[in-house]
């Protein structure tokens, strides 16, 4: 529908705008795609895990992934938006998963980390599920670790710059 007045993107956007963006924006399009996926991976496996044991809320449940869905499409929208040149969009994911999701991310670990009295104790009682979560978790963390970066390299900025000034 483009041309029209429910047309998704600006017209000076598509007009003016390289077709693909450049390879540092597709690289944290790329990271950030992960991350969410990394994420889903996650928080299914979390609520397998608790289905599995003997008084699951089932409401509960369904409703946490409800709202990490929309998190998440929220945040697929927003990142869809970055790699057609929204400044707005690459500051919003730097904020929202660059700081806030990383702290998010990282607060549990760290804290489990300083809490053990040895480093033995952090393997105690391991779990499929807890190998899983680490899993997921660090791909999700180096996944951002990548993508905010690649934001914010030179092409990329030349490429928001760009973008500002064809919508202007």
């Amino acid at each position: 529908m483009t041309g029209t007045a429910f047309s998704v993107w600006p017209a000076p956007l598509r007009a003016e705008l390289p077709v693909r963006p450049p390879r540092a924006v597709s690289v944290a399009f790329t990271g950030l795609v992960v991350a969410l996926l990394c994420g889903v991976g996650e928080a299914l496996t979390y609520v397998a895990t608790k289905l599995d044991g003997p008084n699951a809320d089932v409401g509960s449940l369904a409703g946490g992934l409800a709202v990490r869905g929309v998190i998440y499409l929220a945040v697929l929208a927003v990142a869809i938006r970055m790699t057609h040149g929204a400044r707005w969009a690459r500051i919003v994911l730097t904020i929202g998963i660059g700081v806030v999701g990383l702290i998010s991310l990282i607060i549990e670990p760290a804290a489990a980390t300083l809490s053990a009295k040895e480093i033995g104790d952090l393997f105690d009682n391991l779990s499929l599920s807890a190998v899983l979560t680490g899993i997921f978790r660090t791909g999700h963390v180096l996944a951002v670790l990548i993508a905010i970066p690649a934001m914010y390299h030179p092409a990329a900025r030349r490429y928001f710059r760009a973008a500002a000034r064809s919508s202007s």
